[in-house]
């Protein structure tokens, strides 16, 4: 594809099991991407289906070694289409295209939307490592709190597909939101990959007032304009600290330590 700037779009979804998502997925990065950008979407194999902090932790090294492998096949960027974003850190130090996260482009921009902000995720068990990442970014006196579905991944199957089990799905997020409004936020955020791509048909989608964010379509604007940015000053983070550049040495050690 000669012209197009190639970015990896990494899924933590199977690609054949959850197909209903991918295929809409894919379709909608490809509406959103600018001319002469495309959208790659990968999976994970085997995917991340059993929810907690071990299987976030297995699909960070298998995601840092796909960042290695978009860079080696020449794609401008990669994006971590995962709102945890385990392994987000580790892949900067590895590699010298733009590494983005979906659910640190979209807390950050939804800054510039509102000032306080509430997340809703799709299970409890990622309450704990959500008001983590939100301590990490600093954004803990913007944030006024996380709440969560009781969903897995299967719900969201359904929902792409069967009208009745999208309004349940919409009508119990915007339960949650609500709560999240009264507290004080100004924008909602849905916390997954899953759920934004849900509410991506709402075009105008409020609860209480306040904006619902759709962050698939931030982490698509963030992306080009950070490949945009890499070809203007030729860095794609600052080097000095948190980002310190990896050793060849210690790129290969990783690759080389599978099992």
């Amino acid at each position: 594809m000669s012209g197009v700037s190639r970015i990896w779009y990494q899924s933590f979804v199977d690609l054949a099991a959850q197909r209903p998502y991918i295929s809409r997925l894919q379709a909608l990065l490809d509406e959103y991407a600018a001319p002469g950008i495309r959208f790659e979407v990968h999976g994970i194999d085997p995917p991340d289906r059993f929810l907690g902090p071990l299987t976030e932790f297995r699909c960070a090294g298998q995601a840092i070694r796909n960042a290695i492998e978009a860079q080696c096949s020449g794609c401008a960027a990669f994006v971590f289409g995962h709102f945890q974003e385990p392994g987000l850190i580790e892949a900067r130090t590895a590699v010298d295209i733009p590494v983005l996260g979906l659910g640190e482009s979209t807390m950050l921009y939804a800054l510039t939307l509102g000032r306080t902000f509430g997340l809703v995720t799709i299970n409890p068990v990622f309450i704990p490592w959500l008001r983590d990442q939100i301590i990490r970014l600093g954004l803990t006196k913007q944030s006024v709190g996380v709440r969560a579905l009781d969903t897995q991944v299967e719900t969201y199957m359904r929902a792409y597909e069967d009208p009745n089990a999208f309004r349940e799905v919409k009508d119990a997020f915007s339960r949650e939101a609500m709560a999240l409004v009264d507290a004080g936020a100004e924008v909602i955020v849905p916390a997954g990959g899953l759920p934004m791509l849900l509410f991506a048909r709402e075009r105008s989608f409020e609860v209480g007032g306040a904006m619902v964010l759709n962050g698939l379509a931030v982490v698509v604007a963030m992306a080009e304009a950070a490949v945009k940015l890499h070809r203007i000053t030729g860095a794609p983070v600052s080097r000095r600290g948190t980002y310190a550049k990896a050793p060849a040495e210690a790129v290969r050690e990783f690759l080389d330590s599978r099992r």
